[in-house]
């Protein structure tokens, strides 16, 4: 946690950090107050993201989490290339390719930004949802 704000942040470059990173973006949601389920699946949201981040760019990446009045935030922040949104789950023969698809229909929301060479996405998990 940095300063006063509610705002956690660990950065990772090899594959051993995975492990970490997932105790990590766990823990920092609990403490933001996502209910266990939700941050289950924003823990596999960042997993993917992280590992993307690990095999197709050099550099290692950053994870960010603050909270802001009703939702959580999540950045995952590396050196690689714009990445596009909406895609369609790959076919159940294909090996690759379902990462970003996942995220996207486990979050509440996905924005990717990309500026001096750094691409961040952020992924948003709202703190109440209705059942």
């Amino acid at each position: 946690m940095t300063g006063g704000l509610r705002h956690y942040e660990m950065s990772y470059d090899r594959p051993a950090d995975l492990a970490e990173v997932r105790a990590f973006v766990r823990a920092s949601a609990g403490h933001l107050g996502l209910p266990e389920r939700r941050a289950d699946l924003l823990t596999l949201a960042v997993s993917e993201l992280a590992t993307n981040t690990l095999q197709h760019t050099a550099g290692g990446g950053r994870v960010r989490l603050r909270a802001e009045p009703g939702r959580l935030l999540c950045d995952v922040i590396d050196r690689g290339p714009m990445r596009l949104l909406g895609r369609e789950m790959p076919a159940a023969q294909e090996v690759r390719g379902r990462g970003l698809a996942i995220v996207e229909s486990i979050c509440d929301e996905v924005g990717i930004e990309s500026e001096d060479g750094s691409t961040r996405v952020c992924l948003t998990f709202l703190l109440e949802v209705e059942p």
